[in-house]
């Protein structure tokens, strides 16, 4: 018992190696887990303090077990079966299929990478590129909302900015949770944008396999009180015009819904509007390219994420900041609509979605997106840019002095008003507004001027209705004539 052994040099490292691989696995690893855990939770606690929609648990709840939920929920598991028959593959290739598009879905929500990351972000981006104001805003109906109600925020869809400048708007109210497409699933931003709590969707994705899982993962979020952002027009528009709801989403949300249940769904109308669309240029041209090929003028927009475009973008803007002719591109406002209640809606229809045939459903789910999208069309800001670009398409080739064109835009600003429409008026002077959004048309050489006239630049036309057309719909008579500026886009 007390003879010496004698062991090679390796031997000795390799043992002291793994007893420190074992003191760090089994006291040290986690303790400091535990320890992280509870400062999370803490911060959670107070995050919840302070917000006005609490994050959910099933937020919180670690990623593996979100998706151990889903793969084995019954409906997934009845749609596995059906694909491993139909395409006559073994059970186990099927899951293992199902099992990926689960990971693809699936976020990891890290409230630190959300409000001390991503919102903070959001919040120097946004203010870096536009002058950012809340318009209106139903601050008595929006308290009135059930806390536990599950809550979705219903959004215009004009730019990839309206992810950022959505959630730096809305970080005092809660965390979003967004549906992004393929455009966020590059390297370095992925992990980012999942950490924030987004999932993703292959929006034109026909595997019913792969919706049933996207349709039980938005379901389960749903009936768990997640908040909620979607953008109902399922992509950018092109011409600027309020594009017609897709379905998909929303329907997965609200199939399931009780209306005798416990927790409501609660639908928020947002509306977004901006004096420059980063995009503007390449969406007109998508559209002006499918004119000519005969496509489908609404048909969704591919957007394909380039990092050396990214690049080049802040590099050439950086230049402009070091020369000192760099400016903001005007305003971007964000208003709030009178939130939609999902039992309410129901009720007064004397419905229950559960009960009725699938055509009936669908029908239902329908009437229900084109209200929301009203609601949204209806709280969409005017602004000066957009103003000022009515003005001139409705003028045609004809020039008008500035008086002129004031004159007419105090018209279309009081047409609005009349509608009710949410107007930003910088620094309360209508004047200063006109003078803004013509300066920012100028800069562009959207409008040209000569010894004080101006008239609309032929070679812009299209990109002047593209602004135009961000208001159309609140100018745009009972009978849903077409207006000048969606005219001046519609393909020959």
């Amino acid at each position: 018992m007390t003879s010496t052994v004698t062991l090679p040099l390796w031997v000795v490292v390799l043992a002291v190696v793994l007893a420190v691989v074992a003191l760090l696995d089994r006291i040290l690893v986690p303790s400091v887990r535990w320890a992280m855990r509870r400062r999370a939770n803490r911060t959670i606690d107070e995050l919840n303090t302070r917000l006005k929609l609490k994050i959910q648990p099933f937020k919180l709840t670690k990623r593996k077990v979100l998706i151990d939920r889903l793969l084995f929920d019954p409906e997934v598991l009845t749609a596995v079966e059906t694909h491993a028959l139909s395409a006559s593959m073994p059970r186990e290739v099927a899951l293992q299929r199902a099992e990926r598009y689960a990971r693809e879905i699936v976020p990891s929500f890290s409230a630190y990478a959300y409000f001390a990351v991503g919102t903070r972000l959001a919040r120097r981006v946004s203010q870096a590129l536009y002058r950012v104001r809340l318009g209106y805003a139903d601050d008595d109906a929006l308290r009135a909302v059930d806390p536990d109600a599950s809550v979705v925020f219903v959004i215009n869809h004009r730019s990839n900015m309206d992810y950022v400048l959505v959630t730096y708007v809305a970080s005092s109210a809660s965390a979003l949770s967004y549906a992004v497409g393929e455009w966020a699933q590059v390297w370095g931003l992925r992990s980012l944008i999942r950490s924030m709590g987004a999932y993703f969707v292959r929006r034109d994705s026909r595997d019913p396999l792969y919706r049933k899982i996207l349709s039980r993962y938005v379901a389960m979020a749903t009936s768990a009180g997640v908040t909620q952002a979607v953008f109902p027009e399922g992509g950018l528009s092109r011409d600027g015009l309020l594009r017609p709801p897709k379905l998909g989403l929303l329907g997965y949300m609200v199939a399931g819904f009780d209306p005798n249940g416990g927790r409501d769904i609660v639908f928020i109308p947002v509306g977004v509007n901006y004096d420059r669309v980063l995009e503007d240029r390449m969406l007109t041209g998508a559209l002006a390219a499918e004119a000519q090929d005969g496509a489908d003028r609404r048909k969704t927009p591919t957007f394909r994420f380039n990092p050396l475009i990214l690049a080049g973008f802040i590099l050439k803007n950086i230049g402009l900041t070091l020369r000192g002719r760099w400016f903001r591109y005007g305003y971007a406002c964000v208003s709030f609509g009178r939130p939609v209640s999902l039992r309410d809606h129901l009720w007064r229809r004397g419905l229950d979605l559960r009960t009725l045939t699938d055509s009936t459903r669908h029908a239902e789910v329908e009437r229900l997106g084109q209200r929301l999208m009203s609601e949204v069309g209806h709280v969409v800001p005017a602004l000066p840019v957009s103003i000022v670009a009515t003005v001139m398409l409705s003028a045609g080739d004809a020039p008008l002095t500035l008086f002129e064109l004031k004159g007419r835009a105090f018209e279309i600003i009081k047409a609005l008003e009349t509608r009710g429409a949410y107007i930003h008026i910088p620094r309360s002077d209508r004047d200063y507004a006109i003078d803004v959004g013509l300066r920012m048309l100028l800069t562009r050489r959207f409008i040209l001027e000569a010894d004080g006239v101006y008239r609309v630049n032929p070679d812009e036309r299209v990109l002047l209705a593209y602004y135009a057309n961000a208001i159309a719909h609140h100018l745009g008579d009972a009978t849903g004539a077409t207006s000048p500026s969606a005219a001046a886009l519609a393909p020959a």
